[in-house]
């Protein structure tokens, strides 16, 4: 039996007017939220044009769909998607004479996509996650629309029928958690580090402390929830979906600070040329449907959302660096530099909302752009809401002479490695010493 989409009702209008444009083909992602038992799609967005698709020369065969160009598209909206979303599948409007190529066309994209996305992937996947893709085709003139999808995870996988429902109000009610995650994470640049390759350093010390997040304790409104209950249970449920309306559920993440006693932990000496430091306060959002949604659910959409964030405006601080400084710098020196803050911009019909991050020089109208161009929605300045202050890189270089500065290291570590090595050798013996002095005391008495 295939998977079972319930689509919002304003995307049939929203594929119907893309259809009439004057173009052989119209491709676009899909968003939404997939669950074991059922998937949502609550936007659809077109993929934008590139500056020289902008004239009215379009090509006139699937082959020369821009493949790299609607992957790149998909990095970047799935940045713009909070905890719960993510990009589920792509679809292409054509006209009848390209219907016949244009299933193969999409799913080239839709692994194209999938494979791009999981590259950035700093969480683990879950034993129920789903891996399967919509892929939907829409013909220009009959508006026939035929859904399948692709499991993603089998490179050999072979298309599947799905269902397309149409449903209003779909996402109005669907459930909200929130959180702010203090960050304060020291990541070591080692000296053997060619380059002093700061952005590969950063995501392998994103990649450490996402694990961390992934064995954190969260408190959905001040109580540990078993993972298998329903989320809303003991809750007053919302009755009508005719009006926008969200349950909101604060949470608290507590990390561990070390791990049990199973497991065995040890210490590593490195020589080490600087540090980066992440520190500021993080604004986390994820939202979960409203159809009986399970308590681990909705935790591993806002542990997701954690890790997310953080990694995306790293991502996005070098990206700038490496336009405003150029790819190549000599030197490793003492920097500070001012990650980008996280906005808010509600969605017109649903409780959700969907985010973006703006440096401090940038402006309201920089922002709406972005938003036309990536999601295809228009937003109001005063709809932009940023919702966290400072969050900081600090790049710190050994400043003092590197090899006596190493050498002290190594000097440092071996002396406090070889007194715990002796520790044991020195009580030992002040116990025997002890011991046998209360044995002479005793045996004189």
């Amino acid at each position: 039996m295939g998977r079972t989409y319930f689509v919002e009702e304003t995307i049939g209008q929203y594929l119907s007017d893309l259809s009439t444009k004057l173009k052989p083909y119209v491709t676009g992602l899909l968003i939404g939220q997939c669950s074991p038992q059922r998937d949502y799609v609550i936007r659809a967005v077109r993929t934008p044009p590139k500056e020289e698709q902008k004239e009215d020369i379009s090509p006139s065969k699937l082959a020369s769909i821009d493949e790299e160009w609607i992957t790149t598209h998909a990095n970047q909206v799935s940045r713009m998607l909070p905890g719960g979303l993510l990009v589920l599948g792509v679809f292409i409007i054509t006209t009848p004479e390209l219907s016949k190529d244009s299933q193969n066309a999409l799913r080239k994209l839709i692994f194209s996509v999938e494979k791009s996305l999981n590259k950035r992937r700093l969480w683990k996947s879950a034993e129920e996650e789903v891996w399967d893709r919509a892929a939907l085709q829409v013909c220009s003139t009959t508006k026939k629309i035929v859904c399948r999808t692709y499991d993603v995870q089998d490179p050999k996988s072979s298309a599947k029928p799905a269902d397309w429902k149409y449903q209003s109000a779909l996402s109005t009610s669907w459930l909200a958690l929130d959180c702010t995650v203090n960050v304060n994470i020291h990541i070591p640049l080692l000296a053997t580090s060619p380059n002093h390759d700061l952005e590969k350093n950063t995501k392998n010390g994103l990649n450490r402390w996402s694990k961390q997040i992934e064995d954190s304790v969260f408190l959905i409104n001040g109580q540990v929830r078993d993972g298998d209950t329903e989320l809303l249970e003991g809750q007053k449920k919302l009755r009508g979906n005719t009006q926008s309306s969200t349950q909101f559920s604060d949470v608290k993440v507590l990390t561990q600070l070390s791990q049990g006693s199973s497991h065995r932990s040890t210490a590593t000496v490195q020589v080490c040329s600087g540090s980066i430091n992440l520190k500021g306060a993080v604004k986390c959002k994820a939202y979960i449907h409203n159809n009986k949604p399970k308590v681990k659910e909705a935790i591993q959409a806002l542990k997701r959302d954690i890790i997310n964030t953080l990694n995306d405006r790293c991502e996005i601080l070098f990206e700038d660096l490496i336009i405003n400084e150029g790819p190549h710098k000599k030197n490793l020196e003492r920097e500070y530099h001012v990650l980008p803050q996280r906005l808010f911009v509600p969605v017109a019909g649903s409780s959700v909302m969907l985010s973006d991050y703006k440096f401090g020089d940038e402006a309201a109208g920089e922002i709406q752009e972005r938003f036309v161009e990536l999601l295809d929605q228009s937003v109001q300045a005063e709809d932009i809401l940023v919702v966290e202050g400072i969050n900081t890189v600090d790049i710190c270089p050994v400043t003092d002479n590197t090899d006596d500065t190493q050498q002290k290291q190594l000097t440092k570590a071996t002396l406090l490695l070889k007194l715990q090595q002796n520790m044991g050798v020195v009580i030992a013996v002040a116990v025997a010493v002890f011991a046998s002095i209360f044995s002479f005391n005793y045996f004189s008495d």
